[in-house]
């Protein structure tokens, strides 16, 4: 295994909870899973592309790593309801892959128990579903779980 977990694990290795990075998007509070992240970055400078994907907000140097970095406002047709001092990238490492995702705050690490996650069938359909492993119930809160590695085009092996 190569220490992801899924929701719904097919697998004799059995987890109850997940562990997850949650952030704010506007007035909606998404979360991934924390294995996927390598580090939460302060805004910085992100240098724009030409002819860039237009979900691309361009590309950043972090420690000599270029890391291009996509704007999920764009993707999801939201408003950035952050203040810039809040504002985050958050990193992601797949093998030597890295990239990065504009947020408007960082909130928390939580656990969640996967039986507080409906599938995303169940209460989301549409072409970008795929992009959604499902919804958690954590308080009176709802947090929308993101499938990383689809959300940024990259094929799990």
């Amino acid at each position: 295994m190569d220490g992801t977990v899924n929701i719904k694990p097919d697998t004799e290795i059995y987890t109850d909870k997940i562990q997850v990075v949650a952030f704010q998007l506007g007035n909606e509070e998404y979360a991934v899973d924390i294995l996927k992240v390598q580090e939460i970055n302060r805004l910085m400078n992100i240098t724009r592309v030409p002819r860039a994907g237009e979900f691309i907000e361009g590309v950043i140097n972090l420690r000599g790593n270029i890391i291009p970095v996509i704007n999920l406002y764009k993707k999801f047709n939201l408003v950035s309801l952050g203040e810039d001092d809040d504002k985050r990238i958050i990193v992601f490492q797949f093998e030597e892959l890295k990239a990065g995702i504009i947020v408007d705050k960082v909130s928390e690490v939580l656990q969640i128990d996967i039986n507080n996650i409906e599938e995303t069938a169940k209460v989301y359909t549409s072409i970008d579903a795929e992009i959604i492993r499902g919804v958690a119930k954590v308080d009176n809160r709802l947090l929308i779980l993101l499938d990383i590695e689809k959300l940024l085009g990259i094929e799990a092996n």
